[in-house]
């Protein structure tokens, strides 16, 4: 009597494999070719805070309008983190002013040097 579960044809399993495949993927990444590379596109985040005195740093700050712990993240290639403390390191040296700040975001602005 009753016996087990009922093996499934092999339509039946195609469309379960491909359910499982896009709930794996992350959302609003289409299935294609490239698919299966997103794993190793993941980079790493730096830990370092950048030096403010360089250069080459002082001039793509004074490129932005804004500056957010977002915006240098993601420009100098940092975790949020550091990006915030980076920042505040910035304002204590005086090369940003705080303009003002929301939700956990503060929102600085370069000092134009004239």
């Amino acid at each position: 009597m009753g016996g087990g579960k009922k093996k499934k044809n092999i339509t039946q399993m195609s469309k379960s494999q491909e359910l499982e495949e896009r709930k794996s993927q992350p959302k609003g990444k289409s299935s294609g070719a490239g698919s299966s590379s997103s794993a190793a596109e993941k980079r790493v985040l730096g830990i370092t805070v950048p030096d403010p005195k360089d250069k080459k740093i002082e001039k793509e700050l004074q490129g932005m309008k804004v500056l957010t712990p977002y915006s240098l993240a993601s420009r100098f290639n940092l975790r949020l983190s550091v990006a915030r403390d980076f920042l505040e390191e910035l304002q204590r040296e005086g090369l940003v002013t705080f303009v003002s700040s929301g939700k956990g975001t503060k929102i600085y602005k370069p000092i134009t040097s004239s």
